[in-house]
């Protein structure tokens, strides 16, 4: 009799232990194919960007501009698409490599904030807005790594 329970309790263990596996497999599997949550706050975004900034560019920058040049930024990702509405549980789904020119994301928002009426003393104030948002973007993990020179990829982004 007491083997009887012995061997049970065994098999009862083995099949316990290969539902379980096949589960947490599934699921590893699942999330692997899944893009990482990145999280943007946008007043942690903010402080980020202020204390990245260079202490010249933080004296002339009021912190309602520095907002404001950060809204404009956002809005531009989306428009070119590399901010989706849906992510949650989004498959990663990019096939295309995707460039971004500092360059063209700072004349973008020299654009924008001449219509809204922010006034920028220094065009270079813009540029290190850009290149600390896309440091923020790095530290949160919704960026990819820097670009290599292999030849046409894809359109810049900036373009049109």
């Amino acid at each position: 009799m007491a083997t009887v329970t012995f061997v049970l309790i065994l098999v009862a263990a083995v099949l316990v232990f290969g539902i379980a596996a096949v589960v947490v497999g599934r699921e590893a599997h699942r999330l692997d194919a899944v893009a990482p949550r990145s999280v943007y706050i946008p007043e942690e975004a903010a402080e980020f960007v202020a204390e990245y900034l260079p202490q010249s560019a933080q004296a002339r920058l009021t912190p309602d501009d520095l907002d404001q040049l950060l809204r404009f930024h956002m809005r531009w990702l989306h428009s070119k698409g590399l901010q989706p509405t849906n992510v949650v549980d989004r498959r990663q789904d990019i096939t295309t490599p995707v460039v971004i020119s500092e360059d063209t994301v700072a004349a973008y928002l020299l654009g924008e904030a001449d219509r809204a009426g922010v006034e920028i003393i220094d065009d270079v104030d813009v540029v290190h807005v850009v290149e600390a948002h896309l440091a923020y973007f790095e530290a949160i993990g919704a960026v990819g790594p820097q670009a290599v020179d292999v030849g046409p990829v894809a359109p810049e982004l900036g373009e049109g």
